[in-house]
């Protein structure tokens, strides 16, 4: 009978993980789906429905305070060395979703800005960028679920993919911006979606991080390679 308060106690805390864990994956799930839905109204080129991923984004930033305000609240409760790295951990993963979410609202807005030009080829590069960074998200916040910090490393290696593919998006859209005066303007707006795509998966790959942290404390990660070289392209 002695132990029954102290089997509510821990019960009532693994609960209260749990649901912070939940509302975590669907932050991460909204997030994704404004990047998704945003690469479409790119495609598609609907300001309406540009209008209503940018007015999205207060809800994942409400839903990332709450998450905060819930973990700093369970830190206060007492929890061990491996409980508080998962509340440190949680703190920064949705920071990190916050701003992912950010940037798809980003990509929304230079969408209704860029269909004041004529629709421009490059947008399918853009796309392929994008669903590769969403597939980054989906991937880690899998991770996340599962306390995998094996498949948080794999999300971690794919960034150099990601920035090889911005590092090739870049460098089309500055040689079609010196062949044609006229395209600069719609070529800049997408400079800058691609932009906010690659930092998408910086965001990913700092999600995969704090995995690592979460599971494997101040264990050295491994050596990553990147592939952003934009500030060399010629």
């Amino acid at each position: 009978m002695n132990t029954q308060p102290h089997d509510h106690i821990v019960k009532s805390y693994d609960e209260e993980r749990r649901r912070i864990q939940s509302d975590v994956l669907r932050m991460g799930e909204m997030a994704t789906a404004q990047l998704e839905a945003a690469l479409d109204v790119v495609e598609r080129r609907d300001d309406r429905a540009a209008e209503r991923i940018i007015g999205n984004d207060e809800e994942i930033d409400t839903l990332e305070r709450t998450i905060s305000h819930d973990a700093m609240t369970l830190a206060l409760r007492g929890p061990l060395a491996r409980d508080l790295r998962e509340i440190l951990a949680t703190l920064r993963i949705v920071s990190d979703i916050e701003r992912i979410g950010d940037y798809a609202a980003n990509v929304a807005k230079r969408s209704i800005a860029l269909n004041l030009a004529p629709p421009l080829p490059h947008t399918r590069g853009l796309h392929a960028l994008g669903s590769l960074a969403a597939q980054q998200v989906r991937d880690v916040l899998t991770a996340y679920r599962e306390g995998d910090a094996d498949a948080a490393l794999k999300v971690r290696t794919t960034d150099a993919q990601l920035d090889a593919q911005y590092t090739g998006l870049f460098r089309e859209l500055l040689t079609y911006m010196m062949e044609d005066a006229r395209a600069i303007t719609p070529c800049t707006h997408l400079l800058f979606m691609a932009k906010n795509i690659e930092r998408i998966g910086d965001h990913a790959t700092n999600i995969a991080e704090n995995i690592w942290f979460q599971v494997h404390g101040e264990e050295p990660l491994p050596p990553r390679e990147k592939r952003d070289e934009t500030n060399t392209a010629a």
